[in-house]
């Protein structure tokens, strides 16, 4: 028995031994799998790097154009363009200009009996029917070919030039800040980048749009989609490019100070008219284009928003008086950022070729009427005074009362193009031809001059140029990275 416990006892005491042994020394691993101790005044390893998601939200607009001409036929007829606009992911390129994107025709508007009628009596048997098209794939540079399920924006599909706001006052007299000076840098960088997109395109000539506009007054012609004619086609599922690492110090950039004069690219998601627009009504537009400081650190990433207001107002009235717009940004909030305060308005615009909108120096959108109404009402009235000229029509000697046939042939051309025409030398009436002829005065006299005046117009996902922050002497303004060429931005 004693013996028993003097064993019990050596194993109690062995048991004790080893559990401080165990609680005093640290177990370690073996020497490859242990990371060495830093040494002493050396700082550790940095961080990895984050992980940004290259990938293009269901939603987002592909600026599109066709480099073509189209003649419409059938609904599923195939239609090809190209991008004109680069889309970003962060603040990586992932689809830039140039790459082809192809589609179809997929809905061909049918015409209302009223409007046929209508057509009918301005001597046009086929109107223009409203064509919608689709895209369906889009094929990159590199041999990569993503496929597409797109919704085009209502209003697109127009041709549509870059104008860019007019010089301030202070401009005007040869004052300038180093702000102003880049501002307009910036405007004029766009607006050749959009002139470089354009010149993709297969655009035709003078006299191939000479020979369009002649075949257009024919009573019964073709209708085509001309080249150049740009769509917003809206992803309806994401494309993903993969993802890429991004370091700390590019991550600590994001949403820094802003320098005054800074011009960012975006696009519109408010769709605005000023037919119907109201004072005070909210606007939202988002980054389209990362933008960079002087030595290229990432200050806003694609993706960021601008939120605003409508300043101002004005539909269009009767007697021509043109639609005017003003719009102005106050809020800026970056990507899972910390919203901003700022001071931003309009400083270039896309919009359509015959829309002619202008912008002034503070960045007020109206619309105005071309001059070119001024020689159509004139050859107009001159085509009726020539239809009542009194002289008759001689043949062999025999006076006839219809007038002469150039006199009738005038006011049938004013009234009624070539069908007018072609009435003015069949029917020997006078009383026609000059009926013809002041029907075709009033009506350009009321259409230039009297009707109502054009509203302006900016589409969801119209791309805008918008200078943030106040102007201040001295302070260097920043543009967009824009280039098309790299696949991605500078860094």
């Amino acid at each position: 028995m004693s013996i028993r416990r003097a064993l019990c006892a050596m194993l109690f005491a062995a048991a004790s031994l080893n559990g401080i042994e165990a609680q005093d020394v640290p177990q370690l691993s073996p020497g490859s799998a242990r990371k060495p101790a830093p040494a002493v005044g050396v700082s550790a390893s940095p961080v990895a790097p984050q992980s940004i998601a290259l990938s293009v939200p269901k939603g987002t607009p592909l600026q599109v154009v066709l480099d073509r001409e189209i003649r419409v036929k059938k609904v599923g007829q195939a239609i090809h363009a190209r991008i004109v606009e680069p889309v970003y992911a962060f603040d990586h390129i992932v689809i830039p200009v140039g790459s082809e994107v192809t589609g179809e025709v997929t809905k061909i508007g049918t015409i209302s009996g009223g409007k046929r009628t209508m057509a009918a009596l301005d001597a046009d048997f086929t109107p223009v029917r409203q064509v919608e098209v689709g895209f369906d794939d889009l094929a990159l540079a590199d041999g990569r070919h993503f496929p597409l399920r797109t919704s085009v924006t209502p209003g697109s599909g127009q041709v549509i030039r870059f104008v860019a706001a007019a010089e301030g006052r202070e401009k005007k007299k040869g004052v300038k800040d180093a702000a102003s000076e880049k501002t307009k840098q910036a405007k004029d960088q766009a607006k050749q980048e959009w002139d470089n997109a354009m010149k993709q395109l297969n655009t035709p000539g003078r006299v191939h749009r000479l020979k369009r506009y002649v075949e257009a007054q024919l009573p019964m012609h073709a209708q085509y989609i001309p080249a150049g004619t740009v769509y917003f086609a809206e992803l309806d599922q994401p494309l993903d490019f993969g993802s890429e690492g991004m370091a700390p110090e590019i991550a600590s950039s994001i949403g820094g100070p802003l320098p005054p004069g800074s011009v960012v690219r975006a696009r519109l998601i408010t769709p605005l008219t000023s037919a119907t627009a109201q004072k005070g009504e909210d606007v939202e537009a988002v980054l389209s284009q990362p933008l960079m400081d002087a030595d290229h650190h990432l200050i806003l990433p694609q993706g960021s928003r601008l939120k605003g207001t409508v300043r101002q107002a004005q539909p269009a009235h009767r007697m021509k008086k043109n639609g005017q717009l003003r719009i102005t940004f106050q809020e800026l909030i970056p990507p899972e950022g910390i919203q901003q305060k700022v001071e931003a308005t309009l400083e270039g615009v896309q919009s359509g070729k015959d829309a002619n909108v202008k912008l002034d120096s503070e960045g007020g959108a109206e619309a105005t009427t071309p001059k070119a109404r001024y020689l159509a009402t004139a050859l107009s009235l001159t085509l009726a005074a020539a239809s009542v000229r009194s002289d008759e029509d001689v043949d062999r000697g025999v006076s006839h009362a219809g007038g002469g046939p150039g006199a009738r042939v005038a006011g049938g051309a004013s009234g009624f193009k070539l069908v007018g025409m072609a009435l003015g030398l069949l029917v020997h009436s006078r009383a026609l031809g000059v009926a013809m002829g002041a029907y075709g005065a009033g009506m350009s006299v009321y259409s230039n001059f009297i009707a109502r005046g054009r509203e302006v117009v900016f589409p969801k996902n119209t791309a805008m140029e918008i200078g943030i922050g106040k102007r201040q002497a001295g302070s260097p303004a920043v543009a967009p990275e824009a280039s098309t060429v790299k696949g991605t931005a500078k860094r």
